[in-house]
């Protein structure tokens, strides 16, 4: 207590008075340049501006960019038999083509229209969409993203590389970079991550979005050998970001029990450098994207379950309107003028017509 050394960095507040009165006058040293720093980090300035560049290239950043997924299965020319079907507004599909005991002969399509009786809707909104086929709708994107992906050789990066890491340890194939995963295998891949982590249908959408945004700013093709990792990095990234409370990497190991917590980290630390830390997702993308689903699953034959509207559900939709025009009320009140100007006042005037 009474030593005059001490074992701490800092001294005593008398200490402290005392040096600081010695202290000479305060001169600012001449500023220093990045490269005389040695500092290797870019500048915020010097990044390139994801604005001016064409809005093709970032349809995960801008709202009226087409989406990737839907100009690659409206290309595709591989589906035989493809029929163009005549789109009418009253016409809802809910069940497709049962087989009968001879597969050979497709039972009838059971169609559904609304009437003034009865109004068929699904229960998928672009605030809660359906869990179960968005998660289909966005196995199918990824289905048609590595069907039509482009051969110009792209380049392969080893974290996304299945063969360099695994993700269980059966033993990978020789080709197993040859074949293209089915549609099937895809949705069992993500509905296993989804229902394990307990994840909602708006991290599915934001899943597809950052799996775009990657493809588009890394400059790289989502294959056979890749898509397993990087449909796994961008689900982790979407979790963390779209749910309050995120789903820890230690927990995406006890789903896959082959992977390390090391190898995770490593996969979302890279993820987001490719994709240049933007995780940003505006309510306009996710819009686009959500309807951009629902596009491509009609084209592709995918109804979402219909329901008849029921006397509740149009109960709590009235009220979900008259809420809206509530709080809008006051706004449309205040956006009107109170005075207006005779020179621009037209008026209808109605003629008495005359029939010779």
């Amino acid at each position: 207590m009474g030593n005059t050394t001490s074992c701490c960095v800092s001294s005593s507040p008398k200490h402290r008075r005392n040096n600081h009165s010695r202290l000479e006058p305060y001169r600012p040293e001449p500023e220093l340049s990045r490269e005389d720093t040695a500092c290797n980090l870019q500048h915020i300035s010097d990044r390139e501006n994801l604005d001016d560049l064409p809005m093709e290239y970032n349809p995960s950043d801008h709202p009226r960019a087409s989406t990737i997924f839907l100009s690659k299965s409206q290309t595709d020319v591989a589906v035989p038999n493809k029929k163009v079907r005549e789109k009418r507004k009253s016409l809802y599909i809910n069940h497709f083509t049962h087989i009968s005991e001879n597969k050979h002969h497709p039972g009838p399509v059971r169609r559904k229209y609304s009437s003034c009786s009865t109004i068929f809707l699904d229960d998928s909104t672009v605030s809660q969409p359906n869990l179960k086929y968005t998660i289909k709708c966005v196995a199918l994107a990824i289905y048609y993203h590595i069907k039509n992906r482009d051969v110009d050789g792209r380049m392969l990066l080893d974290i996304f590389d299945e063969k360099l890491h695994p993700l269980s340890k059966t033993e990978i194939p020789s080709d197993y970079d040859k074949h293209d995963p089915e549609q099937k295998q895809i949705y069992r891949f993500v509905r296993t991550l989804f229902s394990a982590a307990q994840l909602t249908a708006e991290c599915a959408i934001v899943t597809l979005v950052y799996l775009e945004r990657l493809l588009t700013y890394a400059e790289i093709d989502i294959c056979p050998a890749n898509w397993k990792r990087i449909v796994l990095g961008a689900i982790l990234l979407a979790s963390k970001v779209w749910d309050d409370q995120a789903v820890w990497n230690v927990d995406y190991c006890q789903i896959l029990k082959d992977i390390t917590v090391e190898d995770m980290n490593e996969l979302e630390r890279q993820f987001l450098e490719l994709l240049q830390f933007n995780i940003n997702v505006p309510s306009s993308v996710y819009a686009k994207y959500y309807f951009d689903l629902r596009s491509l699953a009609e084209a592709n034959n995918l109804s979402f379950p219909l329901e008849p509207l029921s006397r509740d559900k149009a109960q709590k939709l009235e009220a979900i309107s008259r809420l809206c025009d509530d709080k809008y009320k006051d706004l449309r009140k205040q956006a009107k003028k109170r005075s207006v100007s005779a020179d621009n006042l037209t008026v209808v005037r109605w003629c008495p017509a005359i029939i010779s």
